[in-house]
């Protein structure tokens, strides 16, 4: 009834039953079950869940550096996948999660430029929807035939070549899902996953900075409309320092959540002069009535890996 005219139906494949118990394989083909886009597993990450929604059952802690007393949260491990995007399906999912949520440090210690990755995802468990397609080069991506080769005689038919091992081995750092953090207020969930980038010096002040990545997403887990309007950040430093940071929406937008598009994802980037942290805030969130409420972000550690990291390679293909 929405098609636009003139455009017409394709078949992609065939849906498969989604795994309950074990991990999907690399070459894997899926539909984001949120996002709605076409993709390819490249490889798993196993990383440590911290969901704020099924706190363990201890008392509350005392006030502590997140701003505010809170439940013990234990981690358990969780599946999250390292995914290529399918090109035809960004521009359909631009308004609703950035496509080039990846980003590296650049090469030169007097640039802050990042470098950028598109089309690079990381996808949770449960929101893989599996599918099976008869076509060699099912997903249009600038990496997928320098990173798959398609063996008919494998399950499923595409398989890793040495060019992705060498690059997953080499940016492993960069890459690494480590934690990730979920918490749910007034039916919105957040969910954030930080990812440490590495330390830098500025040239004209010769302070040292570290780099952290941080990827958020927003779910919209009732029926009623509601339009992000404002962010509210409180960014402690181990140097000593807490950081208000305050402003109209998240990265340039105010993204409605409806029954239609229930979630929003983006990615931003924090630097502190220490090597490790704590962030934690709020989302302000309006109703169609006009009445607002808070969102909490589940407070969150920043926290530099030991080993020194080097620049990361194989991204000037």
């Amino acid at each position: 009834r929405n098609r636009p005219e003139g455009k017409v139906l394709e078949t992609v494949g065939v849906f498969e039953a989604p795994k309950q118990h074990g991990k999907y394989e690399t070459g894997q083909l899926f539909l984001h079950s949120v996002f709605g886009y076409r993709g390819i597993v490249l490889f798993p990450w196993q990383a440590r869940l911290y969901d704020r929604d099924v706190a363990s059952p201890v008392t509350e802690k005392s006030e502590n550096v997140a701003g505010h007393g809170s439940k013990e949260v234990k981690g358990k491990t969780h599946t999250y996948y390292q995914v290529l995007i399918d090109a035809r399906d960004c521009p359909h999912i631009s308004q609703r999660s950035q496509t080039e949520a990846v980003t590296f440090l650049a090469n030169h210690d007097d640039s802050r430029a990042l470098y950028a990755i598109p089309g690079l995802d990381y996808v949770s468990h449960e929101d893989i929807l599996p599918y099976s397609s008869t076509d060699q080069v099912p997903i249009q991506h600038e990496l997928f035939e320098r990173f798959l080769m398609y063996d008919q005689t494998k399950v499923p038919p595409f398989v890793a070549r040495d060019t992705l091992c060498a690059w997953q081995e080499k940016n492993h750092p960069w890459l690494e899902l480590s934690d990730v953090h979920r918490e749910t207020t007034e039916n919105i969930r957040v969910t954030v996953i930080p990812f440490y980038m590495g330390m830098r010096v500025s040239l004209c002040c010769h302070l040292l900075h570290w780099l952290w990545r941080y990827c958020i997403r927003l779910e919209n887990l009732d029926s009623e409309v509601v339009q992000l309007r404002e962010r509210h950040w409180r960014i402690f430093s181990l140097s000593g320092t807490l950081e208000t940071v305050r402003g109209r929406g998240v990265v340039g937008r105010e993204p409605v959540l409806s029954k239609e598009q229930p979630a929003f994802q983006y990615s931003s980037h924090v630097s502190l002069q220490a090597s490790s942290g704590h962030m934690w805030g709020t989302f302000r969130f309006e109703r169609p009535d006009g009445s607002h409420f808070d969102v909490r972000i589940p407070p969150f550690s920043l926290e530099s890996n030991k080993d020194e990291k080097t620049p990361p390679s194989g991204l000037h293909w």
